[in-house]
């Protein structure tokens, strides 16, 4: 529940003992939960509300597909997975081998490329 393991609740719960005393803390814990009643409530009706006034072209809009990630990975990286069908075989390229430098001997130093 919300990444809350045990001992965090029980934290929860002797803070609220201490902030709301062992009388008042039944009636704020219920107020709380009305309120994330009330606050899901309204994200649906706000979700409902959009989907029915976008018409029927947007019927499969899902309000989560605005978060960049979600639209990266749907709309970019399904396509390059339909795509990639494994690793093409290739050649390797050849490498001159360097020759390896005497002790002491100054590596070859190129004024352009820096």
């Amino acid at each position: 529940m919300f990444g809350l393991g045990w001992p965090e609740l029980l934290a929860l719960v002797v803070i609220g003992l201490l902030v709301f005393g062992p009388d008042k803390l039944p009636q704020a814990a219920s107020q709380a939960g009305r309120t994330l009643r009330q606050l899901r409530e309204m994200a649906n009706n706000a979700k409902s509300d959009l989907q029915a006034n976008l018409g029927p072209e947007f019927s499969n809009f899902d309000p989560a597909d605005l978060n960049p990630k979600t639209f990266v990975r749907k709309h970019l990286l399904e396509d390059l997975e339909k795509d990639w069908e494994g690793p093409v075989a290739r050649e390797p390229i050849p490498v001159a081998p360097t020759p390896e430098l005497a002790l002491g001997e100054i590596p070859p130093y190129d004024n352009e490329a820096t």
